[in-house]
C-alpha cells in the first residue's frame, strides 16, 4: 500500500507521541526525531489536532501530546484522516461496461480492500506499541546471550 508523505507522517507521530504519553515535544523536536521537515510536520500535527488526536499547546514549554486512547485508535483511524478516496469503487461502472473480465478484476480488488480495511481496523495503537517493547526485549535477550 503506497500511502502518501503525510501519511507515514501521521502514523509515526502519532505512535510516537501514544508511546511517550508524559513527554509534550514540539514540532521541532519530532522533526529531528524522525528526521523530517518541519514545516510539513506541523501541517500534519493540525490535522491530528482537528481530528482530537494530539493536543497542541503552543508558546515556550509547549508542544504536543496524544490525547487518544491508544487501545482505541487504529491505523485506519489515522490513514483514513489523510487519504482521501483510497477505497473509492471508481472502476465498478467502467468493469461492467467493458465485460466478464473486468467485472471478476474489479471483485477482487474489492476484496483486497475488505480484507486491508479490516486489518487496519484491527491493528491499534497500543498493539503497535507492545509489539515494539516486545520485540526490543528480545532483542535485548539474543544480544546479551550472544556476549
Amino acid at each position: 500500500m503506497k500511502l502518501h508523505q503525510a501519511t507515514r507522517y501521521a502514523i509515526w507521530v502519532t505512535v510516537y507521541l501514544a508511546a511517550h504519553p508524559d513527554e509534550q515535544l514540539s514540532a521541532a523536536e519530532l522533526s529531528k526525531v524522525f528526521g523530517i521537515s518541519q514545516h510539513h510536520l506541523a501541517k500534519v500535527l493540525r490535522s491530528l489536532s482537528v481530528a482530537k488526536l494530539v493536543s497542541s499547546t503552543r508558546g515556550p514549554g509547549g508542544g504536543c501530546t496524544f490525547v487518544g486512547d491508544p487501545k482505541r485508535v487504529t491505523l485506519f483511524d489515522i490513514i483514513s484522516r489523510f487519504e482521501d478516496g483510497l477505497w473509492d469503487d471508481e472502476t465498478q461502472n467502467t468493469a461492467a461496461r467493458a465485460g466478464e473480465e473486468l467485472v471478476e478484476v474489479s471483485r477482487v480488488m474489492n476484496e483486497i480492500d475488505r480484507i486491508t480495511k479490516a486489518t487496519l481496523r484491527s491493528v491499534t495503537l497500543h498493539t503497535i506499541i507492545n509489539s515494539a517493547h516486545v520485540s526490543a526485549r528480545s532483542d535485548a535477550i539474543l544480544t546479551e546471550n550472544a556476549s
